[in-house]
């Protein structure tokens, strides 16, 4: 399925305002098409301003997620000129550092398990260093003392998720998009299996095609024959504040149960809880002193540093951690993109790009094919 580029200013609705709504509007807007997008809240302020912004497409590279891992690299190495067309574009900054990234080691044990993800990430062909506790502290001298060993991944990075989403609305209105705050998306309106609009309430807002990328939110629109099999994964954070003139840290170093991310204003985000509590909005003692005792073990001169911030977010987890891109089942022209889980800022550029394609031509970039949802089907009997 494709849009007719020859009609007059081809209709999109966009359901879901973070930061893969946005750039995907973004994309399709460039391209002439007439966009609208639909956000219950404000944009940019749910899991795309709860992230940390992590490039970390080899150091979180797992197994079992072999599929997965080649898209998070190609996604990754589109990031610096993606970033550069979208400050361009929109005249703001988005933060991008590619310092490098960093795990670190403090026990045996945790070097045991440090060596066995190198191993692994380096059968992948991804390109990572081994480093002594010595050769870790040259670089990063704040470190614990203890540093038994690290790995340093010389093309993992970050960019301020916070800056990036901002630059995005920016650079959507300016493309000609249209963004509706504080709306709620009650349905879908149908013409037999075929999407013609988005519910808002008692209104209907005619589209020719609709994009569903509400996050953790998105199997709960009403009307869907076969919701996405997306869930909330709740996340607590919080951010230190360092002197920018003498940051204890200047790459993002993960640590034995915390990663560290330094920003350039000096803020030191702290992450992050994984919790299977569905919707629960509620920060505890007990995830907020585990990120500081595994901050301070990892980084022991963050004792002094004052707390700047704390918060949760929802991560769009699904089954098989990797994102749902495609085209709905049993609704004909609605696009899906959401369930990317802790990756959802990393692949950012390709979900924007490959979904972009799809709709515009009919085009499915083979690195995406993997992941239609199409996977989710229950198997058909012989």
């Amino acid at each position: 399925m494709s849009t007719d580029l020859n009609s007059p200013r081809s209709r999109i609705a966009i359901i879901g305002g973070g930061i893969i709504g946005l750039s995907i509007g973004w994309r399709l807007a460039q391209a002439g098409l007439s966009v609208d997008l639909f956000e219950r809240d404000q944009v940019g302020q749910s899991a795309s301003r709860a992230a940390a912004g992590m490039l970390a497409a080899a150091v979180e590279a797992e197994p079992g997620e072999q599929t997965l891992v080649p898209l998070c690299v190609a996604s990754r190495e589109m990031w610096p000129a993606f970033a550069q067309e979208l400050e361009a574009a929109s005249g703001l900054p988005v933060g991008l550092r590619q310092e490098g990234t960093m795990v670190v080691a403090l026990t045996r044990d945790d070097v045991e398990t440090l060596r066995s993800n190198y191993d692994y990430q380096r059968s992948l062909g991804l390109e990572m260093e081994w480093l002594t506790g010595a050769a870790a502290k040259e670089r990063e001298p704040f470190l614990n003392p203890r540093t038994a060993a690290a790995v340093y991944s010389p093309r993992d990075g970050q960019v301020d998720n916070r800056l990036a989403s901002a630059a995005l609305r920016v650079a959507l209105e300016k493309a000609g998009g249209r963004i509706h705050e504080g709306v709620t998306v009650t349905g879908l309106e149908m013409a037999g299996s075929r999407v013609t609009g988005v519910r808002l309430g008692d209104h209907v807002h005619a589209a020719d095609q609709v994009v569903l990328a509400a996050g953790a939110w998105s199997r709960l629109l009403p009307g869907l024959p076969v919701p996405p099999p997306v869930r909330p994964v709740k996340g607590q954070m919080l951010s230190l504040q360092m002197d920018p003139a003498a940051p204890l840290l200047r790459h993002v170093v993960w640590g034995p149960k915390c990663y560290l991310v330094p920003r350039a204003d000096g803020t030191l985000i702290v992450g992050a809880t994984t919790e299977e509590k569905g919707f629960d909005n509620q920060m505890t003692a007990g995830g907020v002193l585990a990120l500081l005792e595994a901050t301070w073990r990892t980084l022991p001169g963050v004792e002094e540093l004052p707390i700047k911030e704390m918060w949760h977010g929802f991560r769009p987890g699904c089954r098989d951690d990797a994102p749902i891109l495609g085209w709905a089942l049993g609704v004909e022209g609605l696009m899906l993109a959401t369930g990317h889980h802790r990756n959802g800022i990393l692949l950012t550029p390709i979900t924007a790009d490959a979904v972009a394609a799809m709709m515009l031509t009919g085009h499915v970039d083979e690195r995406i094919r993997a992941f239609g949802p199409g996977r989710f089907a229950p198997a058909r009997a012989a």
